[in-house]
């Protein structure tokens, strides 16, 4: 299974961006999909992730200004990134947890960079 992330870049605060991920190879069932960000110095945060149940967890930093969505039929998931903060730079991390004969395997992205410029 490998997660291909793309879609970041640069741009000014206040704009936006709308990085995806899509997870391709032997997928059994698509438990979860999410991003996470390490920015430099930094340890890796939960951006957002969002599960079968329709459960969707936030970061409390980015509420109200990204909103993460799913395409269950492409097995791609979208992060809408508005409203965007120079503290949002960072390496954006898709993760991926799929069900395969009743184990969760985890898998990440190779990250994509957005930088957000003051």
């Amino acid at each position: 299974v490998q997660l291909q992330a793309y879609g970041g870049g640069l741009v000014q605060a206040g704009g936006s961006l709308r990085p995806s991920c899509a997870a391709s190879g032997s997928i059994g069932s698509v438990y979860s999909m999410g991003w996470y960000r390490q920015a430099p110095g930094n340890e890796r945060e939960l951006v957002a992730d969002s599960t079968n149940g329709g459960r969707i967890n936030y970061a409390d930093s980015v509420k109200g200004r990204f909103t993460i969505s799913r395409d269950n039929a492409k097995n791609t998931v979208y992060l809408q990134m508005n409203s965007l903060k120079p503290e949002d730079t960072a390496v954006y991390h898709c993760k991926g947890v799929i069900i395969r004969m009743l184990l969760k395997y985890e898998y990440w992205g190779q990250g994509t960079e957005v930088t957000v410029s003051s």
